[in-house]
């Protein structure tokens, strides 16, 4: 069988951040239960003119050629952040990227976890169609509120990854093991703008799926620990991946110990910045850790583990190809970092009170936006997407 998997990916998150230094104190707490505790520094915010959709573009747009853009037949939108019950966020992105009309557009949602489903999709698709390319975007806006519990672990972005045969970046193993359970650790019901959490209980869950899985995966496959070179984990905050890998750490040899722990290091880098981003959240730890490992090699064995509240999680493998650098867009997220604009706790108080909502027109300012893509306003009821 002809390999599949990602061959580029691609982020965006908006050019706005706020200080994890500058909240804790805001919220009269210690820095270190953020920086350290929960282990995040900085958090992307969301300016009313960005929206699930321009985020997808954005990222999507900076790795796509205009072959890709004819070549793509599917295009798989997962979010739990969706403007509409009704349309696809995918079919906004086909207009938007000037992508082939004779495709389909879907998109996907159980919370943290349809990035990776929509991976699998994309990789059983192409496998039965061959010469087929589908673009996957995971993107999402993480909203609990402000002084809440949860206000640390917000965030937002997008990865976009164009899967298909003889991938530049992984191969997509068959090894996955999956497993759901109806659990209330995490929910969002349709009347509610910001999401709902028993933050400790959903971080035993994870963890607790994350160890069965793993109990699963070895049990079906024969495959240790020392079979893997890295793991890249859904990273709702990156101190419960660090929890979730010492769980397992255990079975690893001293040396291997440290160097896993070395390459986790490398696969959080972006998220402590970016923050939570749902859907994604896992597949920036990917990027993060195929940006910033300096050991990683053509036949390396990478750990996924995808987890969605509610719950689903998911763990399988993937193999790291000769070219994975050529597949990423080249100093993205340090152009990304090195340009954003900080703001105080006021400001980003103002902006998370001005999303875009209910159904009264509006024009927005997208003067500030520096994105291709921004969301101009409401007309009619419908969302003005435009590039600028």
């Amino acid at each position: 069988m002809v390999p599949v998997g990602i061959d580029k990916i691609s982020f965006f998150a908006p050019h706005l951040y706020t200080d994890m230094t500058e909240l804790a104190r805001a919220r009269n707490e210690e820095p270190g239960k953020y920086l350290v505790g929960i282990g995040q520094t900085e958090q992307a915010v969301v300016p009313p003119t960005q929206d699930v959709v321009t985020m997808a573009a954005n990222a999507a747009d900076q790795m796509l050629t205009a072959a890709d853009r004819q070549a793509i037949d599917t295009i798989i939108f997962a979010t739990e952040s969706g403007i509409d019950n009704s349309k696809s966020g995918a079919v906004y992105l086909q207009r938007l990227l000037g992508l082939n009309e004779w495709a389909r557009t879907i998109e996907m949602k159980q919370a943290c976890y349809a990035g990776t489903y929509g991976l699998m999709q994309a990789r059983d698709y192409v496998a039965l169609h061959p010469g087929s390319k589908v673009l996957v975007v995971a993107s999402d806006i993480a909203r609990y509120g402000l002084h809440t519990p949860g206000e640390v672990t917000q965030g937002a972005g997008a990865v976009a990854m164009l899967v298909t045969e003889n991938p530049r970046i992984v191969t997509l193993e068959r090894d996955n093991q999956f497993k759901s359970a109806d659990i209330m650790d995490f929910w969002r019901p349709v009347y509610a703008t910001e999401a709902l959490v028993d933050g400790h209980f959903s971080a035993d869950v994870y963890r607790d799926f994350f160890k069965t899985l793993w109990e699963r995966y070895k049990a079906v496959t024969g495959r240790t620990i020392h079979d893997f070179k890295g793991f890249a984990f859904h990273l709702p905050y990156t101190k419960q991946g660090l929890k979730a890998l010492r769980d397992i750490l255990p079975e690893a040899s001293e040396t291997q110990q440290a160097a896993l722990l070395a390459e986790f290091e490398a696969s959080r880098v972006y998220n402590k910045r970016i923050g939570n981003l749902y859907t994604g959240s896992v597949y920036l730890s990917l990027l993060s850790l195929l940006s910033n490992s300096t050991t990683l090699q053509a036949g390396d064995r990478l750990g996924i583990f995808s987890y969605g509240s509610g719950a689903e999680g998911e763990f399988y493998s993937a193999i790291v190809q000769p070219d994975f650098k050529q597949g990423l867009v080249s100093g993205q997220l340090e152009t990304l970092f090195a340009k954003r604009q900080q703001l105080s706790i006021p400001a980003y108080e103002q902006f998370f009170n001005e999303q875009l909502s209910g159904a009264e027109d509006r024009v927005l300012d997208i003067s500030q936006d520096p994105a291709k893509f921004v969301l101009a306003g409401l007309q009619r009821q419908q969302r003005q997407y435009v590039a600028h």
